[in-house]
């Protein structure tokens, strides 16, 4: 199997907005492999048999009366944001456009 390599690591970060010196991402890139290594090595455990599961043991979930209460007042929930036009937070845009 191929390892994670420095163009790996360099497209990964920048999906990330991340920036990492040659150094960091070197031992990044060593760091996932290892990473990959171990998962790699459950492949050798016998699971037949074995139920899918997300937790060793059984979780209660807390469910709560559904009611209705008065909405939060939208100028309140603004009133501390750095920019906003009207009631709508303004935020930095990330998405280019198409076309």
């Amino acid at each position: 199997m191929s390892g994670i390599g420095l163009s790996d690591v360099a497209h990964v970060a920048a999906l990330a907005r991340l920036a990492f010196s040659e150094k960091e991402a070197e031992a990044m890139a060593r760091d996932l492999e290892q990473i990959l290594e171990h998962v790699r090595s459950l492949d050798a455990l016998d699971t037949e048999g074995v139920p899918p599961t997300a937790h060793g043991f059984e979780l209660a979930t807390p469910l709560r009366p559904d009611h209705p209460v008065p909405p939060f007042d939208p100028e309140l929930a603004v009133s501390n944001a750095p920019e906003r036009q009207g009631t709508a937070f303004l935020v930095p845009k990330v998405l280019e456009e198409e076309g």
